[in-house]
């Protein structure tokens, strides 16, 4: 049984640029000002790397599109996979049941 993912949360840049300065420029530990913004502490971090990598911290809604918003072609590679997978299965399983016949 599979269950539904929590969706992740996105976050503009100016939330993030916001969050680092309040970081930055706050005497509190980082565990306390991200409990008060409501994200985990090491996402703070995480923005934190990434400005001093970057120089900036990435806008939101970036990263691999949902499943609604799926290409035509990624949905058809999807299902061909699958079949592929099923027909290979059904092919086992002939060879398997004539071997018992036999």
């Amino acid at each position: 049984m599979t269950t539904k993912r929590k969706p992740y949360n996105t976050y503009s840049k100016e939330f993030k640029l916001e969050a680092l300065r309040l970081m930055e420029e706050s005497d509190r530990p980082a565990s306390e000002i991200a409990t008060s913004l409501g994200i985990r502490r090491n996402q703070l971090y995480k923005w934190k790397e990434q400005m001093i990598k970057k120089g900036d911290v990435p806008a939101a809604k970036k990263g691999r599109p949902k499943k609604e918003n799926q290409s035509e072609l990624a949905t058809v590679k999807q299902e061909l996979k699958r079949v592929k997978e099923e027909n290979e299965i059904l092919k086992k399983a002939a060879i398997f049941f004539a071997k018992e016949l036999a």
